[in-house]
C-alpha cells in the first residue's frame, strides 16, 4: 500500500488551481468583451490544456517513482534543448510580441522554455547528487554548473526570455548551495551573475528601459510605465474588501495583459487588500511546506528535485507580484497556477507531482 501525500501541500495546490481558475475567468470577461472568438481559444487552452491535461499529468507524475527519472533526466534534458533550438529555426518558431518562444504543435501552442524548466532541475538534480562530496572540486562542481546554467541561458536569451532564465538560474543556485557548495564558488557565481544582470541591461535596450522605469516611474507613463501605473490603480482601487468578484473596472481596456502578468492586479481590485495579502499566503504556505517535504526526503536526488521546483515556482510568483506592486522592475513572468498559459499551468502540476511522490517517502 502506497504512503500517503502531504496533505497540507497538496491542499495548498488545490486552492491555488481552483482560485486561480476563478480569477482567471473573472480577468477574462474584458477579453471576451473586446473579442470572443480569442477568449473562447484561450478558455479552451487553459482549461482542457492547462487544467485538465495538467492534472492528468500531475497523478502520473505523482504517481511514478521519482527515482525512476533519474536514469531519463540527461536525454528529457537533450530532449528540452532540442525543442528550444527549434524555436529559434526561422519558419519554425512562432513568434508574438517581438518574441520567438512557442512551436504551433497541430493547431495548439506550445511554449518548450516551460519543458525545459522541469528538465533542467532533473538533469541538473541528479548531476549534483551523483557527484556528492566532490561538488567542492571545481571540476565537479563550478564548471559544470556554469556550462549547465550556460546552456540554458543561452537558448532562452537568444528567443529572447529574460526572465524564464532569471528564475531558472535562480532555482539552479539553490540547488547548487543545497548540494553543499563552499561559499566561495557560492560567491563567485554571485559575481558571475551580476556581471551577466549588467551586461543583459546594457545590450537588451527593452531591459535597461524597465530598469529606467523602475527607478523613475514618470519617465514614460505612456509606455514602459503605463503597465505598472495601471496595477497600481487597480490594487489601490480594491481597497480592504475589493469591488467584488468580476467587477474589476482596470480589465476593460485599461490594464495591459489582464490576464496574463498583470493578473494580480485584477485579483486586488476585486478582492481587495485582503484577497491580494491571501495570495502571498498561499505561495508564502507552497514554499515551506515544499521546503519542508526536501527537508524529510531520503535522498539527495529527491531533496534537489523539490528545491529546485519551489524556488522556481516561489520565485517566480514573487516576482510577478513585486513588480505588479513597483516593488521591482516590470518583468514579463507569469503568476503560477493564476496567469493565462496552458503550458506553463500543465508544466508547473507536473512539477508538483513530482513534489507530492517524493512527500509520499519523506521521513
Amino acid at each position: 500500500m502506497s504512503k500517503p501525500i502531504h496533505k497540507p501541500f497538496l491542499a495548498s495546490i488545490v486552492v491555488l488551481v481552483v482560485g486561480g481558475l476563478f480569477i482567471f475567468a473573472s480577468a477574462s470577461l474584458g477579453l471576451l468583451a473586446r473579442d470572443g472568438a480569442t477568449f473562447t481559444s484561450v478558455a479552451f487552452n487553459q482549461i482542457v490544456f492547462g487544467i485538465i491535461g495538467g492534472s492528468i499529468a500531475c497523478i502520473i507524475t505523482s504517481r511514478v517513482p521519482y527515482r525512476r527519472w533519474r536514469p531519463y533526466s540527461f536525454y528529457i534534458f537533450i530532449i528540452a534543448i532540442a525543442l528550444n533550438i527549434l524555436v529559434l529555426i526561422p519558419g519554425v518558431g512562432v513568434s508574438h510580441g517581438g518574441a520567438t518562444r512557442w512551436l504551433d504543435v497541430a493547431g495548439v501552442s506550445f511554449q518548450p522554455a516551460e519543458f525545459l524548466k522541469i528538465a533542467f532541475i532533473l538533469y541538473f538534480a541528479a548531476w549534483l547528487s551523483g557527484v556528492k562530496s566532490k561538488i567542492e572540486d571545481i571540476r565537479f562542481g563550478m564548471i559544470p554548473t556554469i556550462v549547465i546554467i550556460g546552456i540554458v541561458g543561452g537558448l532562452l536569451l537568444a528567443q529572447p526570455d529574460t526572465d524564464t532564465f532569471f528564475i531558472i538560474a535562480l532555482s539552479g543556485m539553490a540547488m547548487y548551495i543545497v548540494s553543499g557548495a563552499r561559499w566561495r564558488d557560492i560567491a563567485v557565481f554571485v559575481l558571475i551573475g551580476c556581471i551577466g544582470l549588467g551586461a543583459i541591461a546594457i545590450t537588451r535596450p527593452y531591459v535597461m528601459n524597465r530598469i529606467t522605469t523602475f527607478i523613475n516611474p514618470s519617465h514614460d507613463p505612456q509606455g514602459a510605465g503605463y503597465q505598472v501605473q495601471q496595477s497600481l490603480i487597480a490594487i489601490g482601487s480594491g481597497g480592504l474588501l475589493g469591488r467584488g468578484f468580476g467587477q474589476s473596472v482596470q480589465k476593460f481596456n485599461y490594464l495591459p495583459e489582464p490576464i496574463g502578468d498583470s493578473i494580480y492586479a485584477v485579483a486586488g481590485e476585486e478582492f481587495g487588500l485582503l484577497g491580494s495579502a491571501g495570495i502571498i499566503c498561499l505561495f508564502l504556505f507552497f514554499t515551506l511546506t515544499g521546503l519542508t517535504i526536501a527537508k524529510g526526503a531520503k535522498d539527495a536526488f529527491g531533496r534537489l528535485i523539490v528545491v529546485g521546483i519551489v524556488i522556481l515556482v516561489s520565485s517566480g510568483s514573487f516576482m510577478n507580484i513585486a513588480s505588479m506592486l513597483g516593488l521591482i522592475p516590470l518583468g514579463g513572468i507569469p503568476l503560477s497556477f493564476i496567469s493565462h498559459g496552458g503550458t506553463a499551468l500543465f508544466f508547473s502540476l507536473a512539477e508538483v507531482g513530482l513534489i507530492m511522490n517524493i512527500s509520499r517517502d519523506i521521513v
